[in-house]
C-alpha cells in the first residue's frame, strides 16, 4: 500500500479552474489505475475521472471534457485539472491508487475540499 496526500483544493468561483494534486510515497508499480472520486455532501463517493498505467482514462459523464486526469511517474504525482467549475462539482475530491500486481492493494489519500461558489 502507498501513501497519498491530496493538496489544490479550495473556493473557486463559478465557471473556474483548479488542479488538484495526489503525491504518492512508495513504489506504485507499472501495473495500475489511479483515480479521483468526488463526494457530495450527504452524498455516495463517485468516481470522477481513472487513468490506467496503459493511458486508457475513463470519465463520468457529467465531468468529460472538464476534468483531466493525468500523472507524472517522474513525481510520483496524480493531477485532477478540473475546469469550467459549478455549484454542483463542490465536495470533498480524493485520489486513489489500484496496483495490480500479484494482489490488487487499494490505496486512498484523505481527500481536499472543493467549494464552488459566487
Amino acid at each position: 500500500q502507498v501513501s497519498l496526500v491530496e493538496s489544490g483544493g479550495g473556493l473557486v468561483q463559478p465557471g473556474g479552474s483548479l488542479r488538484l494534486s495526489c503525491v504518492a510515497s512508495g513504489n506504485i508499480g507499472s501495473l495500475y489505475v489511479v483515480g479521483w472520486y468526488r463526494q457530495a455532501p450527504e452524498k455516495r463517493r463517485e468516481l470522477v475521472g481513472s487513468l490506467s498505467s496503459s493511458n486508457t482514462t475513463r470519465y463520468s459523464g457529467s465531468v468529460e471534457g472538464r476534468f483531466t486526469v493525468a500523472a507524472d511517474e517522474t513525481k510520483n504525482e496524480i493531477s485532477l485539472q478540473v475546469t469550467n467549475l459549478k455549484p454542483g462539482h463542490r465536495g470533498f475530491f480524493y485520489c486513489s491508487v489500484l496496483q495490480l500486481g500479484p494482489e490488487r492493494v487499494a490505496s486512498w489519500g484523505q481527500g481536499t475540499q472543493v467549494t464552488v461558489s459566487s
